[in-house]
């Protein structure tokens, strides 16, 4: 007799996306359902502690880190709280060392930035431990993009405020906020062609 299990029987791994970009969210969805996950999305911090509270419990979440409202930081640390498995990694768009160090510490076991391909996201979640003998970039931080992570770092430490963030730093309040309302300056790496989702 045949006791392998039936492919069609083997339970598929929830999946929860939280991005506040619903189109982004759709497209993400459908591949990660392609790769065999079963997904859910939600859109904010709220909507995704409600569905791993109970009705969706999920083994693995992608968490963006800006989203209107509460941040994605706070999301990792609910997650864990409510669902101590979950394996989170995080995805953003505007990446800097210091969230990356805060995302790890909370509880994320990658932090990647867009775009991502969909192979390089599932691939993420297997990448638990880190690597010696990764590259060192080629080329040293540009001196915004050297400013750009110090700004990110003093905010965190003044958790977020930004009068204080500003005094701290001997920048007017006008000032510091006009930089944070920028993209934050690129790294100085080559960049590779990345395939859309799919």
């Amino acid at each position: 007799m045949n006791t392998s299990a039936n492919p069609a029987t083997v339970p598929r791994a929830r999946l929860l996306i939280v991005d506040d970009d619903v189109v982004f969210c759709g497209a993400l969805s459908r591949a990660m359902e392609k790769r065999g996950f079963q997904v859910r999305c939600a859109h904010n911090v709220g909507d995704a502690l409600h569905l791993a509270s109970g009705p969706y419990v999920p083994d693995k979440a992608i968490v963006d880190l800006s989203m209107p409202g509460e941040s994605g930081l706070v999301l990792i640390e609910g997650l864990k709280r409510v669902v101590g498995s979950v394996e989170i990694v995080v995805l953003t768009g505007f990446a800097s060392i210091a969230t990356a160090v805060e995302a790890i510490k909370l509880g994320a076991v990658h932090y990647l930035t867009k775009p991502a391909d969909a192979d390089e996201i599932a691939s993420a979640f297997d990448k638990k431990t880190g690597r010696a003998n990764i590259d060192f970039p080629q080329h040293p931080m540009s001196v915004d993009r050297l400013e750009w992570e110090h700004i990110q770092k003093v905010l965190r430490e003044c958790q977020g405020n930004i009068s204080q963030t500003a005094r701290r730093l001997g920048m007017h309040r006008r000032t510091l906020q006009r930089k944070l309302g920028k993209n934050p300056p690129k790294y100085q790496r080559s960049s590779k062609p990345r395939d859309r989702f799919g």
